[in-house]
């Protein structure tokens, strides 16, 4: 078994927070083919990604809990023998319809990786040092979906699109022999709760009544739904639309994650220097700023390549410098119910995005036009929601240092 506090056990929890970005990220190119292998539309295929999300987001609400309840490590383990299973369910899918119901159900078995490694963190570094570590997490975990749409793009030209779950069974599989053999429980008997329904929800009101919380959770969730809409929109906006290759798609997208694994870095080396509220204030400027110059150059009739990457890129380096800050500062004051805390918090995170990506499928308009405006909206509410729920109650009560 690894050791609580070692590096090898941090980039364990950063590898099981991969499984989400993995499953979304690795069949984006594949979208346009699967509709067309399917006999079915955009609007179908960007489904089965906002159908994650929801998933995903229902998932988290009970894995968090229970896992406050029985520890982190044997809910992750049931977590990924679901996951492994919905997988091959995807890959021998005859139909849209049956697509749908695996990445429900893989959403469903996935949630438990990336909520619950969260919550490990806040067990085993407490409220400070979990934002560095967090932030560190990230930067490794974003090799994932940095790799990701290109291997699902070399995937897709030898073997199809069947063969990107096949690929996700495996990493799940791995992932699952990690847990059962090297990965300690981090969450102490004595820290334990009850999984009663009361107790449960008055977890989640308590949460729900703290503005803090609150605010640094909508600021992740309107971050969030600005890379979302990228996701839901991107393939069929630079494939279909500009006429992009799949695998040109998967270097532009690589690149993109560049921009977020450098806010990443930035996030981290200066967590303790700048504070976490003066990361997230830079962050969500940065975001704003990416965002509305996006917006800008397709309403202005700009529909070109670099027109939509060269502003997500700095979109996404305001997404890496506040995202880990985010995270860290909802669980910071909760530590006796971190798992219903990270519940709550990718609950959120996960449905709101799920909403704005169903919004950007459903109204896409065959340019970039819709999703250029949606992650503009995004980066600016991101911006507004930390200004008025948590700077705002800083400088009322500048002697709390807490969050």
């Amino acid at each position: 078994m690894l050791k609580l506090s070692s590096t090898a056990t941090v980039v364990a929890l950063a590898a099981l927070t991969a499984l989400g970005p993995l499953a979304t990220d690795m069949y984006l190119p594949a979208m346009p083919a699967m509709a067309e292998a399917l006999n079915t539309g955009p609007d179908q295929i960007q489904l089965t990604l906002s159908l994650y999300m929801a998933g995903f987001a229902l998932a988290q609400l009970l894995c968090g809990p229970v896992s406050d309840r029985f520890g982190r490590r044997p809910v992750m383990i049931a977590g990924l023998i679901l996951f492994l299973a919905a997988s091959i369910l995807c890959t021998l899918a005859p139909s849209v319809e049956w697509l749908l119901v695996g990445r429900f159900l893989q959403a469903f078995g996935g949630a438990a990786g990336p909520v619950l490694a969260r919550a490990a963190v806040r067990d085993i570094h407490g409220p400070i040092e979990a934002g560095r570590i967090l932030a560190y997490m990230a930067s490794t975990m974003a090799l994932a979906p940095a790799l990701a749409p290109v291997a699902g793009a070399g995937l897709l030209l030898f073997f199809g699109w069947e063969s990107v779950f096949v690929l996700l069974a495996l990493y799940a599989a791995a992932m699952l022999a990690v847990l059962v053999y090297l990965l300690p429980e981090p969450l102490p008997k004595e820290r334990r709760q009850s999984i009663h329904p009361g107790r449960v929800l008055a977890n989640f009101r308590l949460l729900l009544s703290q503005r803090a919380f609150m605010g640094y959770t909508l600021v992740n969730a309107a971050a969030f739904s600005g890379l979302f809409a990228y996701l839901s929109g991107s393939s069929f906006v630079l494939i279909e639309y500009m006429g992009v290759a799949p695998t040109l798609y998967g270097v532009l997208f690589t690149l993109i994650v560049a921009g977020f694994f450098v806010g990443t870095l930035i996030s981290g080396r200066y967590s303790h220097r700048l504070g976490r509220d003066r990361l997230i204030t830079l962050g969500a400027t940065v975001c704003a700023a990416g965002g509305v110059v996006m917006a800008g150059l397709a309403t202005a009739g700009i529909h070109q390549p670099w027109a939509v990457v060269g502003p997500h890129i700095v979109f996404m380096l305001g997404v890496g410098i506040l995202m880990p800050q985010t995270m860290a500062g909802a669980l910071a004051p909760n530590p006796q119910c971190a798992g219903a805390a990270s519940s709550l918090f990718g609950f959120l995170q996960m449905t709101i995005a799920a909403v704005v990506g169903g919004l950007v499928g459903q109204f896409h308009d065959g340019s970039s036009r819709t999703m250029a405006l949606t992650i503009g909206l995004m980066g600016l509410l991101a911006l507004v929601s930390h200004w008025l729920l948590v700077r705002r109650r800083i400088e009322v009560q500048p002697a709390d240092t807490v969050f």
